[in-house]
């Protein structure tokens, strides 16, 4: 990456909103030099989209939980295939450890997590889980800082 994608990106992380004509001119370049730039960092992979970044709490998701998962060995990614399919899940990591796998979802009560933690353990590569419940979110940075 060339020092001007780092400008665009950076620009784009402030507010992917912007003008291709705002860009240029708050990081000294052309509209169309923007605009070549973000059309082949799009092409690359770079940049997979752009959607608004919403307040979960906002819409009744006042409920976060960290599980983790033990499943039965070699059937890793056909469970985490399944689970990533419920709307609730946020994410889901491979790790290393104890256990195989984290998942981070959000709920409006306790209810849609229990339901949630007793259909993964209803699986049948899922053998254990742990919840945490999220007490308070410190940070939850989701651009990339470059």
């Amino acid at each position: 990456m060339d020092e001007l994608e780092t400008k665009v990106i950076r620009a784009l992380n402030q507010n992917s909103r912007k003008s291709f004509r705002e860009i240029a001119k708050e990081i000294g370049t052309s509209a169309p030099v923007v605009i070549n730039k973000i059309k082949k960092l799009e092409e690359a992979g770079a940049i997979k989209g752009y959607i608004p970044i919403l307040d979960p709490e906002y819409f009744g998701y006042t409920l976060m939980a960290v599980v983790a998962l033990r499943i039965s060995h070699g059937k890793l990614i056909e469970a985490q295939e399944r689970i990533a399919e419920d709307p609730h899940v946020m994410a889901i990591y491979d790790v290393t450890g104890d256990w195989d796998s984290i998942v981070i979802a959000r709920f409006k009560s306790r209810e849609d997590l229990n339901s949630f933690i007793k259909g993964i353990l209803a699986q049948k590569y899922v053998d254990r889980t742990v919840t945490h419940i999220v007490l308070n979110v410190v940070k939850d940075e989701r651009r990339l800082i470059v």
